[in-house]
């Protein structure tokens, strides 16, 4: 399932938790890392273990969990919301994954998949790269095999880099590029970074737009109010979708008569196009276009 949206939800607000996936994001992330105050982390673990755990929460979406950095704090992020006993048991059964914050390098992703396997937790990881370090050992990260997105957080990496933010976002732009570069020869997800102004829906849209220019797959959200521009957003034309389905119909004949590569209204179409193809009716089909 595409990764268009990925919607943040503090995880020591109960109410909050459980109305997220009113929102229609593609992925709710429960937040114990930021949005959480210290001396509220472990009322926040108890909290999203216990909504998870409920038997009438089962949103139509991916449900993520943000712990902190590896250590400890990671360690008793996971056995709060994972441990022992059977309303932790079916916590995990929600989890659909765990996204790491300031991940530096590949140990971080591999420490934090030797903590999930702990507690039999089989579920991917979405690494979040916002620090100088992790930029540059974003290529290796998206290596580990746990790790099944790069997540580029501009905010962070500008305050580690003591760059300042500006509109045009010129100065993480090269970052911003490394990331997407680094996922897709990870094969893995690319996500965007946030919009922090969340009243100005249309600087939302045109950011948006550019990064998918630049190739991601998805961008986050830190209010409700953004989930539905960043799906539209995503949301392929009904003229694109034409061209999709023509060069997969046309790949079905092609593929009986043994040809790898075909012409479709005049264009050669090979692997890469089909690859766009593929991925045009994906998000068509997410935003229930097709």
């Amino acid at each position: 399932m595409p990764r268009r949206s990925v919607m943040f939800t503090p995880g020591d607000r109960p109410e909050m938790l459980r109305k997220a996936p009113s929102a229609g994001a593609d992925v709710i992330v429960f937040d114990l890392e930021d949005a959480v105050a210290p001396d509220s982390k472990a009322e926040a673990r108890e909290e999203v273990r216990e909504v998870l755990a409920d038997p009438d929460f089962a949103p139509d979406c991916e449900v993520c969990v943000r712990v902190n950095p590896t250590g400890i704090t990671a360690d008793d992020d996971l056995r709060g919301v994972l441990g022992n006993g059977d309303q932790a048991r079916d916590a995990a059964e929600t989890l659909d994954s765990v996204m790491l914050p300031k991940t530096e390098d590949p140990a971080d992703a591999e420490t934090l998949a030797d903590l999930l396997d702990e507690r039999d937790a089989e579920v991917p990881i979405l690494a979040l790269v916002e620090t100088a370090g992790g930029i540059l050992s974003a290529e290796n990260i998206a290596e580990v095999p746990e790790v099944d997105a790069l997540v580029f957080g501009a905010e962070d990496l500008a305050a580690d880099l003591g760059a300042t933010r500006t509109d045009e976002g010129t100065e993480v732009l090269h970052a911003r590029e490394h990331v997407v570069l680094s996922a897709s020869a990870g094969g893995v997800d690319a996500i965007d970074t946030v919009y922090t102004d969340i009243e100005d829906t249309e600087g939302l849209r045109e950011e948006t737009a550019f990064a998918i220019e630049l190739g991601y797959d998805g961008k986050m959200a830190i209010h409700p109010a953004q989930v539905a521009p960043i799906n539209e957003s995503f949301t392929p034309a009904p003229e694109r979708v034409e061209w999709a389905e023509k060069i997969l119909d046309a790949k079905e004949a092609a593929d009986a008569e043994g040809r790898g590569v075909f012409r479709v209204d005049g264009e050669m179409i090979d692997a890469p196009l089909i690859a766009q193809a593929e991925r045009v009716l994906e998000y068509a089909e997410a935003a229930g276009e097709n």
